[in-house]
């Protein structure tokens, strides 16, 4: 669905399956802070109305929202209950060439970004950083990515704990299947694959390999992208797709 902001013209193109199917709700814009709605119950785009117009309350009721009793004035607690809150100062509406491979990377310091990013060009990607997990989350809610890199340790959270790694987790398998997942840790064996499927992950990769990822990191791609339209094309042709 695409959302444009009637403050500052910016459009949004989030993922139908990322809406809460047959309500209304609301989603701040990343650019101008202007609250826009989203009505998912005609998943057709809404125009939001500029900020210093009165914001009018989505019409759904407590039962149809599932919110809390004593927090029918509160459509904050909302927007958080489904996913739409702030998305924070990096712009979720980012502007990106068609067909542009997005990569979002969160090592923090982990990790020698530079030889990352060296990687991610010679691939071609183009990469894109989160500082911490609450901003990862906002940009994989309102963007997707081809190749997501997590590193142990990212936002001082292992692997095992993180967020980013249960959200990713959590997606449904049409999703999932389209987003490539790197894990990096000191104590992953590189192209592991028994530790890569305990983490449901595509790839894992021990830092001292980074040297060599590139040549790693693309043919694991292609054979991934191989598996999935061998995959896909016996759906088709077993009528399941």
């Amino acid at each position: 669905m695409e959302i444009v902001c009637g403050s500052c013209n910016a459009k949004l193109n989030i993922p139908d399956e990322r809406i809460p199917q047959g309500q209304r709700v609301s989603v701040r814009c990343p650019r101008c802070k202007n609250k826009m709605v989203i009505d998912a119950t005609t998943m057709e785009p809404k125009v939001a109305s500029p900020p210093d117009q009165m914001f009018e309350k989505p019409e759904s009721s407590i039962a149809d929202t599932g919110l809390p009793s004593g927090e029918e004035n509160d459509y904050s607690a909302f927007e958080e209950m489904s996913g739409f809150d702030d998305v924070g100062s990096q712009s979720a509406l980012d502007s990106y060439g068609e067909g542009e491979k997005l990569a979002l990377v969160m090592v923090g310091n982990t990790h020698p970004l530079q030889k990352i990013k060296e990687v991610l060009d010679d691939l071609g990607y183009h990469m894109i950083l989160a500082e911490n997990t609450q901003e990862a989350l906002s940009k994989i809610r309102f963007q997707n990515f081809d190749l997501v890199i997590l590193s142990d340790l990212f936002d001082n959270t292992r692997l095992q704990q993180s967020p980013v790694l249960q959200y990713l987790n959590h997606l449904s398998m049409s999703v999932r299947r389209r987003v490539f997942v790197l894990l990096i840790s000191d104590t992953f064996r590189t192209m592991d694959p028994m530790s890569a499927f305990a983490m449901s992950a595509n790839m894992v990769a021990n830092c001292k390999d980074l040297a060599r990822l590139s040549n790693l990191l693309g043919r694991a791609v292609l054979d991934n992208a191989n598996f999935y339209k061998v995959f896909m094309d016996t759906l088709k042709e077993t009528g399941k797709a």
